[in-house]
């Protein structure tokens, strides 16, 4: 056969359970270690990452070009599209943005958060719905009051934003700061919670 007999060659189309069944016997084997799914949200498109442990990404896809390469390089390259593994996260988040969820449940995986970040982090889970913080306050609970502009950084690269809350962190008197993925996100996320600034 030459090149142009093999072009011409077209198999028959698998079944679309075929795929599927794919993906969820390599899952049983133990050969995914990230499932990811989307979901449409008032902040644009989002992209859910879930590993055995719970949530390890939540990226504004509009911003973040490639979030499935960094998951490759930083995590494993063993990643599926396997959206009803988000199922939990997208239902909470929905909840969330219609104004019927005040708190998120779903497990987290820390993998992507390193050191002092950690901490920051943890701090800012703690900040309750329609309230703020400051990068001052987060830095003092954190456990190093003087590590401010170290707070600021592990804020922005929070990979669970939303979830972890760093839009209810303010600048000390009350300015917005800044927000990762562009400030009126930030401002979008205060109005729905309602929160006293």
């Amino acid at each position: 056969m030459n090149e142009a007999d093999l072009r011409a060659v077209r198999l028959p189309a698998a079944p679309d359970n075929v795929l599927d069944r794919l993906v969820e016997r390599a899952s049983k084997e133990g050969l995914v270690d990230i499932s990811y799914g989307e979901m449409d949200s008032p902040l644009g498109p989002l992209l859910l990452a879930v590993t055995d442990v719970g949530l390890v990404k939540l990226s504004y896809t509009d911003y973040d070009p490639d979030p499935l390469g960094d998951l490759a390089a930083r995590i494993s390259p063993r990643i599926v599209r396997r959206a009803a593994r988000t199922d939990a996260v997208r239902r909470e988040l929905d909840e969330y943005f219609t104004g019927e969820r005040r708190e998120f449940t779903v497990p987290l995986d820390w993998t992507l958060v390193r050191g002092y970040g950690v901490d920051v982090l943890r701090a800012t889970v703690a900040i309750p719905y329609g309230h703020v913080s400051t990068y001052r306050n987060v830095a003092i609970e954190a456990g190093n009051p003087r590590a401010i502009r170290a707070a600021g950084t592990a804020l922005g690269r929070n990979p669970i934003p939303v979830i972890i809350p760093c839009h209810r962190v303010l600048r000390t008197g009350g300015g917005l700061g800044g927000y990762t993925s562009g400030i009126e996100r930030k401002q979008l996320l205060l109005d729905l919670e309602g929160a006293n600034r």
